[in-house]
């Protein structure tokens, strides 16, 4: 993918009226990203090959020819792959960085947080006395979800790969059982750690776990369809899930989302997010690699799971 999108460090032309040109500090990989240069229908067009990646991104305003913007100001938005922009002020976000970490604006305080905050509380809904499972529940979506769950009172069971994020989920995120895909038998595992079923269903990955999950899914159980990493590699060739008829006689719903539902709504997810960081009762990891040469080793490794929380490259 480097090699045909790419990042930049060009100079930024100077800004025409409604602009401004942005010194980006930290910028965000994701797994979207390789729906965002497959050539088929979504909800936003592809990057054509020789444009700069898109990626969302935190920086700081250094000229500006728009109206509510001025030089110093902090800004997120879709910044793309590069140190610096000129870029629309309608497509950017003011943020006030004296008292949160800038990183967090696209980590738990981002629309990685607002996607797991949506998605868990207003289609997931877990309530105390369900069980609640995430998939890829170390990672940066899964992560937050898990921890919204929990907050919900529901009991989270969370998925991931390795004894190592395993011991992340249990000690650090205080979930109430882990399983390792990597260990064998998925169906196995979810009926010791949920034999009273599932009822609400944290998707990230798709497949083979989507799949045991939904043969144990419980009377009008809601599965919250996020991501399908482990169909991204082959997106000509993406697998459905088998056992979809549970969703049928156990009268169950599945539903898919992204944030372009949300979008209006995303002041309350922040104060819900940032009141839980400042009490402690949630928290956010980041995996930072320095450096825009970087890009094409931190998009490899959101599929090969090694990194650690939500990756960021800083620029």
């Amino acid at each position: 993918m480097a090699a045909v999108w790419r990042a930049s460090a060009d100079p930024a032309p100077p800004p025409v009226a409604g602009e401004v040109v942005v010194r980006i500090a930290y910028v965000s990989v994701d797994p979207g990203m390789r729906g965002w240069i497959t050539p088929k229908r979504s909800y936003m067009p592809p990057v054509q090959p020789g444009e700069v990646m898109r990626a969302f991104g935190i920086g700081e305003v250094i000229e500006s020819a728009a109206d509510g913007l001025a030089a110093g100001d902090w800004v997120t938005g879709f910044t793309g792959v590069q140190s610096v922009a000129t870029l629309p002020a309608a497509m950017l976000r003011k943020i006030d960085v004296s008292q949160i970490a800038p990183q967090l604006y696209l980590s738990g305080l981002g629309m990685t947080g607002y996607t797991a905050y949506f998605g868990m509380t207003d289609i997931g809904q877990p309530a105390a006395g369900q069980t609640a499972v995430v998939s890829a529940a170390a990672g940066a979506v899964g992560s937050v979800a898990a921890q919204v769950a929990r907050l919900s009172g529901a009991r989270v069971i969370g998925i991931a790969g390795g004894a190592e994020k395993c011991a992340y989920l249990l000690d650090a995120l205080g979930l109430d059982a882990a399983i390792d895909y990597r260990a064998g038998d998925i169906a196995a595992q979810l009926a010791a750690a949920a034999p009273g079923g599932i009822d609400v269903y944290f998707d990230n990955v798709g497949g083979e776990i989507l799949d045991a999950v939904l043969g144990q899914i419980n009377r009008h159980g809601r599965v919250v369809l996020c991501g399908g990493i482990s169909q991204y590699g082959d997106m000509d060739s993406v697998t459905g899930p088998a056992n979809y008829l549970q969703l049928i006689a156990q009268s169950a719903t599945m539903r898919g989302f992204t944030m372009r539902d949300y979008l209006h709504r995303i002041p309350e997810a922040f104060m819900a997010l940032a009141g839980w960081h400042a009490a402690g009762e949630i928290v956010f990891r980041e995996h930072v690699l320095e450096g825009l040469d970087r890009f094409p080793e931190a998009f490899a490794m959101l599929f090969s799971g090694a990194n650690q929380g939500k990756l960021l490259i800083k620029v």
